[in-house]
């Protein structure tokens, strides 16, 4: 690694400010004001984590010319790897330009010299691959999405409808296996992808929730459910606006895991960025391809292909093109607002039927949602939604407080037409049977032998908070549960004891209290921040400057200093620099030089010639004497 820091060093010295800038703005994770040298420069740009994340910026070709110089064991030159590759001058030049712009390869006279490559090693291929052809486009026309779109919102309701009657399992992390998930997609008749992703919607939105490993909604998905259809489609937009887990349409895969890194909100933004209002794809098959060739560490065709029937099936793209909604999203504008207007007004009214049915088309306001929930049961949600009323879904709305007549008043006031007889009289049955038996909440007892002395307890206005009543003689309901009337019994001055259901006296411990922990602390944000575009024009500028009045281009000592510094890993540039005036100008110079494992002298020499990584030099004692130039650990100048 020293070696080819220094071999990029070297590269870096012939370059100039703007060649500097243009490595600097490709890549902006390494450029610090801290960096002193061109050297400092080569060091952060042969990291491997910033190596890494240059290399998932480059196209298919690029990494293909790349692959193939790390093949040839940076011995190659452009004639090889052309050869190799099969590809003509012209393409090999345009992907070795994109390698220089971002110093992961640069040529060393005839030799091309790669990074130490993470994704190009063991990837050579045996030809260049071609970018594909441009995808054609023609002018966008009018192509409603409000059919996919309301599909979406009325299949998360679905979800949460489904969740709520029925068990939806989770793991006690919180994820869904597949096989529940191709389960609840058999039930609710879609695909296992479309499920899917109504699933990771509704989560992202907080619609839904796990509860003792079972997916319930949450207020949010009440709150969600009784708001109008645009504003419905608005959280789900931004909830997949911020998705970070990426489609895997070939793996089966547990959905609601937590995924590190940022590749599926990479993949969702590229991806929306290509489209336009103005124009729209004609095929969106020759768009993933073009995505894939281009970006091909981000774009794969089955996932890209997924994101793009996610944007379809949200109203983002309709036909190719943009929708106004699409725009929105992309430009950070007002997403309900466009949400709004894209989806049509909510259904006010229901068919009532003889079948004890009531029928809606399209979404249900939600005071219709309300109103059928209350009184009936949610039964088929396909093209219609359908709501069956029963005996017992009108008790439910009868224990409530509401009167037969008021049930019949909500129910009139949501039908297209006259209710039928049928729903009038199940109404009234159900109502004349209500209330034959009642239930009183006990939360304990209270039971004692002596009549008298539960009469004493009940008359104490320091037991009002138990609200004690008698159920019998020796007998007091209290609405406090029994922890709650054991102590207050016993602050009025009382001893009770406590029993089990099975009459058993219960042994009374006393919880210990623990302040809660602070949790765990994390950082608002990094400290670093990133340079702007001058600042990175200006940081290149000084590096370059500040090296060219010792070292300029062409000159004996820009010649002397590239060798040296190509020959010695171990000395820093301005000791580098310092050797090589020394050699060009015949003067003095002081080095500590390694003799055997772990001897360092030190000569006052002046430096005569230089061949092959030998340095000849005269020394203070008069004799003439070789110096390896890689077992040279230190160079300053003499004391006078």
């Amino acid at each position: 690694m020293p070696r080819r820091i220094n071999a990029l060093a070297t590269w870096l010295h012939r370059l100039g400010p703007d060649e500097v800038t243009a490595i600097l703005m490709h890549r902006r994770d390494v450029a610090d004001r801290y960096i002193r040298t061109l050297k400092d420069l080569a060091t952060q740009l042969t990291d491997s984590d910033s190596v890494h994340a240059a290399e998932d910026t480059l196209d298919q070709g690029a990494l293909d010319v790349l692959g193939a110089i790390v093949a040839q064991g940076n011995l190659g030159t452009a004639d090889t790897v052309c050869a190799e590759l099969r590809c003509p001058i012209g393409d090999f030049e345009r992907a070795l330009g994109e390698l220089k712009e971002r110093a992961l390869a640069w040529p060393d006279g005839p030799k091309l010299i790669a990074v130490n490559s993470v994704r190009a090693n063991g990837a050579a291929r045996d030809q260049l691959t071609l970018r594909p052809k441009t995808p054609l486009r023609r002018k966008a026309s009018e192509v409603s999405p409000i059919v996919p779109a309301m599909s979406t919102v009325d299949g998360v309701a679905r979800l949460l409808a489904h969740c709520e009657q029925d068990n939806f399992d989770a793991r006690y992390t919180g994820g869904v296996a597949t096989v529940e998930i191709r389960r609840v997609a058999r039930a609710l008749r879609v695909a296992d992808s479309v499920l899917r992703l109504w699933l990771e919607l509704a989560v992202e939105a907080q619609l839904v929730g796990v509860e003792r490993s079972r997916l319930l909604p949450t207020k949010q998905g009440d709150d969600w459910l009784a708001s109008q259809p645009g504003t419905r489609l608005a959280v789900l937009v931004n909830a997949w606006r911020r998705m970070d887990w990426r489609p895997e349409p070939d793996q089966a895969r547990a959905a609601l895991r937590d995924y590190t890194g940022a590749a599926g909100l990479i993949l969702r933004r590229s991806a929306l960025e290509r489209f336009s209002a103005e124009e729209a794809f004609t095929d969106t098959n020759e768009l993933v391809a073009d995505l894939v060739w281009e970006l091909p560490a981000v774009h794969d065709p089955r996932a890209t292909a997924a994101v793009i029937s996610e944007m379809e099936s949200l109203g983002l793209v309709a036909g190719g093109a943009l929708t106004p909604l699409g725009v929105a999203v992309l430009e950070s504008g007002d997403v309900e607002a466009a949400a709004t207007r894209l989806m049509p007004p909510a259904t006010e009214k229901a068919s009532f039927q003889t079948d004890m049915t009531a029928v809606v088309n399209g979404l249900p306001s939600p005071e219709l949602s309300a109103t059928l929930n209350l009184v009936a049961d949610l039964e088929d949600n396909d093209a219609a939604r359908v709501w069956r009323l029963s005996a017992g879904s009108v008790r439910r709305a009868l224990d409530t407080g509401l009167s037969a007549q008021e049930v019949l008043a909500r129910l009139a006031a949501v039908s297209e037409a006259p209710l039928p007889q049928v729903i009038e009289y199940q109404v009234q049955d159900v109502a004349r049977r209500h209330g034959h038996l009642t239930v009183t909440d006990v939360a304990s007892c209270v039971r004692a032998e002596d009549p008298a002395l539960l009469q004493e307890i009940s008359k104490s206005r320091r037991l009002t908070s138990l609200k004690l009543r008698f159920l019998a003689p020796t007998v007091l309901a209290s609405a406090q549960p029994m922890a709650a009337t054991l102590t207050a019994l016993r602050r009025a001055g009382y001893a009770p004891t406590g029993l089990d259901a099975g009459e058993q006296s219960i042994v009374e411990r006393v919880e210990r209290r623990r302040a809660p922990a602070r949790g765990e602390r994390r950082p608002d944000r990094w400290w670093r921040t990133e340079l702007d575009d001058l600042e990175l024009t200006q940081l290149a500028i000084r590096l370059v400057e500040q090296e060219r009045p010792t070292s300029g281009r062409g000159t004996p000592r820009a010649n002397a200093t590239r060798m040296l510094r190509d020959q010695n890993v171990f000395l820093r540039d301005e000791e580098v620099l310092t050797l090589a005036s020394a050699l060009v100008e015949g003067s003095r110079v002081e080095i500590g030089y390694a003799s055997g494992p772990r001897v360092t002298e030190t000569h006052v020499i002046i430096p005569t010639k230089h061949l092959e990584g030998v340095l000849i030099a005269d020394c203070e004692d008069g004799s003439t004497r070789e110096f390896d130039i890689g077992h040279v650990r230190k160079v300053t100048a003499p004391a006078d």
